[in-house]
């Protein structure tokens, strides 16, 4: 056999399906894989496939999808596959680091300069604060509602103007006043944000064909994990790359899509089928997580979905154990419940915590489990708590590198400019802002200009233009150092440290000094990995893609119970998991049942329901409290559409008591009281 083929041993241990969808190469391919069917081993070996079968270049074979997570496992699946063949070039990114890639090159088309500034959702808050402090009605809820509306606009390629003219109501024609505002100081900061990551490509593809001409040279065989997430922009930005080759595989599950809130079309699955007619559809049906029972419910399930690609998953690993149902009088038992449950188990098949994994709707039911199991001794992670981007000295540091990288971006020029202190407060930097609003420059710019000292005093003048000269100084030395030596030196110029100790109690201090000391070694560890070579910039934008894309990361939990909600939970798996508040009103949620979002509040159920790979557990309450109130629940539909021979109910609503019953009727008769007052 050529040295140059798929190993055929490799290839016999695939089923039918899985080869098929590997050897595939004639055309575009959708490879529609429902949960547990190994859809990253299909995307691995093809790409194996693609090189040492087909002779494809690796730089020209590009893999995007939605994690940091799952790109470096997909790498580093690839890297084991080729087995020291070339792989130099080869792309294996998220969405957002493609379309940053991808905009470092051709900022110039845009009126940027290549040292731009990331934007994460904070920063964004941020800004808006700024633009609309003087409003009424400005606080962080308003801010965030507006920031979402721009959001949405920009991921459906609405420019601001456009956004004004079809603003809506009241609220959207601010929103979109506020956009206009927002787009005009991002490009004086010399900044982007997340959106226009994969926004802006696409405006240069459109208005430049030759620029495109040269990316569908670059990318010439387009692989997409999880397609069914993709957006309005997202999708274009695919069709672009591969509309003159066809050179697409897109992998999939309609069943799977939960993020229309942040703008994922599950259509985009099926409209691959009109822009690309001769679309090749391949199903991966057979899973390898799930028992056949927990699969039944799960096809069950769904089925009650309209869908435009029909699939039933299966599995050859037996039926396995019934889907218990606990029914609890309220939200402690519950809780109580099920952690005495989980802890029994574990003991009795002398499992590991991290074996478990406790899922629900809403991060605030959280709460409760969190407190049981600190006072049961049982280790947990809860998934999606504070980032270690969001500690105050890292924001600090990361703000210094970023003023130093880019001297335009005026955001971060706020935040450091008196961290530590150095004379130049906030009536100083009011002054200096209004000084460079009205000059339509960057606030470093504003420092060196003649006539700020007709606005500030001699001390606020000589404090900030003494800070400017500093930024100015280090970055000059910066542009010839490698990040690590930037970073150390930076905190040693500023005495960072000194200051943390000079400004906290010693065990606050302790904890904070400790953070600084984990972000030098994090980025002493990226560079190692690129061979002891990492500029600020690679640095900058690494470390603000990896906050906002791995902020549910579960790598290296340890052996501790999982915690997290439903959403958090897709791509991952757990030999047993617990669901809690299987009820109307939280499973389905309340407002996705007033807003006609049924269909996907079930794919969310099942996404749950598809983690668990030997025991499911579902529960709910009788009772939970509610703003304060006492409410009655109502079994969620979901469990109703569940196949009764599945499911094995463990207290349930024969097994109340008459004092649990009459407390179940008293809440469910103020419900109903309630609701006719309104």
């Amino acid at each position: 056999m050529p040295s140059s083929s798929l190993p055929s041993s490799r290839l016999s241990q695939l089923n039918p399906e899985q080869r098929a969808a590997v050897r595939y190469v004639d055309g575009p391919l959708l490879v529609l894989a429902g949960a547990g069917s190994g859809k990253t081993r299909v995307i691995t070996e093809k790409i194996a496939h693609l090189i040492t079968h087909h002779q494809m270049k690796a730089r020209h074979i590009v893999a995007v999808t939605f994690t940091n997570k799952a790109a470096r496992e997909m790498k580093s699946r690839v890297a084991k596959l080729l087995d020291g063949q070339p792989s130099r070039g080869l792309t294996v990114s998220t969405f957002h680091r493609l379309g940053m890639t991808i905009l470092r090159r051709e900022c110039d088309a845009l009126g940027l300069t290549s040292s731009f500034s990331l934007y994460d959702t904070r920063d964004s808050s941020a800004l808006l604060l700024e633009l609309l402090k003087r409003d009424a009605g400005t606080d962080r809820e308003y801010i965030e509602q507006i920031r979402g509306q721009i959001s949405k606009w920009k991921n459906a390629l609405i420019e601001p103007q456009h956004a004004i003219s079809i603003a809506a109501d009241k609220f959207e024609v601010s929103a979109a006043v506020a956009f206009a505002a927002y787009e005009r100081q991002l490009r004086s900061y010399n900044a982007v944000d997340l959106d226009d990551l994969i926004g802006l490509p696409v405006q240069v593809f459109e208005q430049n064909p030759e620029r495109l001409d040269h990316w569908q040279n670059r990318v010439r065989h387009l692989l997409v994990d999880e397609y069914q997430d993709t957006n309005q922009t997202q999708y274009k930005l695919v069709h672009q790359l591969t509309r003159i080759r066809h050179a697409l595989t897109a992998v999939g599950d309609d069943d799977q899509s939960i993020y229309s809130w942040r703008g994922a079309q599950p259509e985009n699955l099926a409209q691959l089928s009109k822009d690309f007619p001769q679309l090749k559809v391949i199903k991966l049906e057979q899973n390898y997580r799930s028992t056949n029972v927990i699969l039944h419910a799960a096809n069950t399930l769904i089925a009650n979905n309209p869908h435009t690609f029909e699939k039933r998953l299966w599995s050859a690993s037996g039926m396995g154990d019934a889907i218990r149902v606990l029914e609890c009088k309220n939200e402690q038992q519950e809780a109580e419940r099920v952690i005495g449950d989980l802890v029994h188990h574990r003991f009795s098949s002398g499992g590991r915590y991290a074996d478990y994994a406790i899922l629900f709707r809403g991060n605030f039911q959280a709460r409760l489990f969190e407190k049981i199991l600190r006072e049961q001794g049982v280790p947990y992670v809860l998934s999606g708590g504070q980032s270690f981007f969001d500690y105050t000295e890292i924001k600090d540091l990361l703000a210094y590198l970023k003023l130093l990288l880019n001297p335009d971006d005026s955001g971060s020029f706020l935040r450091i400019a008196n961290t530590p202190r150095r004379g130049i407060g906030a009536s100083t930097l009011e002054k200096l802002a209004r000084f460079s609003g009205e000059r339509e420059c960057s606030l470093l710019d504003a420092c060196f200009s003649a006539e700020l000292g007709q606005h500030l005093g001699k001390r606020a003048l000589k404090s900030v233009q003494g800070f400017a000269q500093w930024v100015m100084d280090t970055a000059a030395r910066a542009a010839s150092d490698d990040a690590p030596a930037i970073l150390r030196q930076l905190i040693i110029d500023i005495d960072y440290e000194d200051w943390i100790r000079d400004q906290h109690d010693e065990p606050v201090a302790d904890k904070r000094v400790a953070n600084v000391a984990d972000l030098c070694q994090w980025i002493e560890k990226m560079g190692a990995r690129d061979d002891g070579v990492l500029n600020l910039q690679d640095m900058i934008s690494r470390l603000t893609l990896m906050d906002i894309l791995d902020r549910a990361d579960t790598d290296d939990i340890g052996d501790r119970v999982a915690l997290m909600t439903l959403h958090a939970a897709k791509g991952l798996e757990f030999p047993r998991v617990y669901i809690a508040g299987m009820e109307e009103e939280l499973l389905p949620h309340r407002t996705s049942i007033e807003e006609d979002g049924i269909e996907e509040e079930r794919r969310v159920a099942y996404v749950g329901i598809t983690r668990a790979q030997k025991g499911l557990t579902l529960s709910m309450a009788r009772q939970r409290r509610r703003h304060g109130d006492i409410s009655a629940c109502e079994p969620s539909r979901f469990l109703g559409e569940l196949p009764e021979e599945n499911l094995q109910w463990i207290g349930g609503k024969q097994t109340r008591n008459a004092e649990e019953q009459k407390e179940y009727a008293a809440a469910h008769l103020s419900n109903l009281r309630s609701l006719l007052a309104t």
